[in-house]
């Protein structure tokens, strides 16, 4: 009995070992594949300042022509894969999307709040992905046309006969609408205080995370820190009453789900950073965009009129409706032409979750890959003259994985109906109510980081009547 033990022993060990070779072996073959071929610039701070200090089509298509579809840098403190091909961004975000967890810079992450969506995979990301599209399904905003139609009206009026920053302004309206759809009519309450800390907060997102007193990271988490206090007194008021809320904070404070205070915190402020700042700078891009195509411009027009004439035929009041915002495919084309050209999210942020083989290259464990949806959208493989603004071309469906502009897979961005809903009915009203000139320069592109026309588009806006 006793020498069948040791057999038993014996072999158990040799097989260990055994196992033990084998996973040396291909430990040792993944690790001899060589890095992507690239730089890493500067020690530390990398190539960050290369990528947000010019025009993003120079510095991906010079790295594309020396290196090829996919290469290394380093860019806010984090090795870097960048990669190019629609076959390969679908890889990334989809077809192998458990082997690259959803991440970003590391001033990003601690700003937004490690429990964010964002950073988050496997069931709690199913859990929130799901709270979050709960309340922004189109059956869910669609109630929310009145309300938003009304922040509309009210940004516009106050810009009437006035020189404004465009993007500065959309940046009002898009937190406005933002603040709505979380916290709905309780928006009004707390708009303030919310808008003085986030104003503050946003200045560090893209700063190197060093947080030393002085520094534009330190004053953010600063503001970060406030902004928590003043949603936990909300989730808190919330909490003391009965009463029932469709808006975000509602579908997360969802008794079933039991998210903490501070999970709940994080999301809020992720979901603000996602909605506002993208969708300001789309905007934006609309308005310069439309106010240098004419033709454009004027077939919007009738198409947003051709609303208005079919409402006064009903009887209805001319405040949009849901069945209104899809009598407008030719404005939903612009908006998907501006998405495209202007291609405000340049990449998105992944992190290998382990050494991965990737096209003959090694990809090591930590290394954040990042598919370059610019690219993608910019290239005439995929888009026929593809520096020109024509919003025709959506008239048919482009080919897969070329238009990414809210990602791809699981983690796409779960607010992109309630974006797209703000922009149709800001459209609507300027463009049936209003005129407006570009003042100054025209030509210039400004980045930091999102691309956006000179100066914020300085504009100045005139009622039609």
């Amino acid at each position: 009995m006793e020498s069948i033990f040791f057999v038993f022993l014996a072999t158990f060990l040799f097989l260990l070992y055994l196992l033990h070779c084998l996973l040396n072996y291909f430990s040792i073959g993944i690790n001899k594949l060589p890095l992507p071929p690239g730089t890493l610039g500067w020690p530390y701070i990398g190539e960050t300042f290369q990528l947000y200090s010019q025009n993003p089509n120079v510095f991906f298509a010079s790295k594309v022509k020396r290196f090829g579809s996919i290469f290394k840098t380093h860019i806010l403190g984090c090795p870097c894969v960048m990669i190019s091909s629609p076959e390969a961004a679908k890889l990334v975000l989809v077809t192998k999307a458990h082997l690259f967890k959803p991440t970003f810079p590391a001033s990003k992450m601690r700003m937004l709040g490690k429990q964010a969506i964002f950073f988050q995979q496997g069931d709690y990301h199913t859990k929130l992905r799901k709270l979050v599209l709960r309340a922004f399904t189109p059956e869910s905003i669609r109630n929310m046309v009145p309300n938003i139609d009304s922040v509309a009206l009210g940004t516009l009026a106050s810009w009437e006969g006035r020189l404004i920053n465009t993007y500065q302004e959309m940046k009002t309206y898009t937190f406005n609408v933002a603040l709505l759809s979380i916290f709905g009519k309780d928006e009004i309450f707390y708009r303030e205080d919310l808008k003085r800390c986030y104003y503050i907060l946003e200045k560090g997102y893209n700063s190197m995370p060093i947080n030393l007193p002085g520094t534009l990271f330190h004053k953010s988490m600063k503001a970060r820190k406030e902004l928590a206090h003043i949603l936990a007194k909300i989730i808190s008021n919330r909490r003391g009453t009965s009463q029932i809320h469709n808006d975000l904070l509602g579908s997360l404070m969802g008794g079933k789900e039991g998210l903490s205070d501070e999970q709940i915190g994080d999301n809020i402020i992720g979901v603000i950073f996602a909605a506002r700042d993208t969708t300001a700078s789309v905007l934006t891009w609309i308005l310069k965009f439309l106010g240098e195509n004419p033709s454009v411009l004027e077939a919007v027009i009738i198409e947003q009129e051709e609303i208005i004439r079919g409402k006064e035929k009903c009887g209805e009041g001319l405040v949009l409706s849901w069945v209104d915002i899809k009598k407008m495919p030719l404005t939903k084309r612009v908006i998907q032409e501006t998405l495209r050209v202007a291609s405000i999210l340049s990449f998105t942020f992944r992190e290998a979750v382990k050494d991965v083989e990737f096209e003959g290259y090694l990809i090591p464990k930590g290394w954040k890959v990042m598919p370059l949806f610019r690219n993608i959208h910019h290239s005439p493989e995929n888009f026929a003259e593809p520096e020109k603004f024509d919003p025709s071309r959506f008239e048919v469906s482009p080919k897969p994985n070329t238009f990414m502009p809210f990602g791809s897979g699981s983690h796409a961005c779960p607010g992109n109906e309630l974006a797209k809903l703000e922009m149709l009915v800001f459209i609507h009203h300027l463009t049936t109510k209003y005129r407006w000139s570009m003042m100054g320069p025209q030509n210039g592109i400004q980045y930091g980081p999102f691309p956006l026309p000179q100066n914020g588009l300085p504009i100045k806006l005139f009622n039609r009547t």
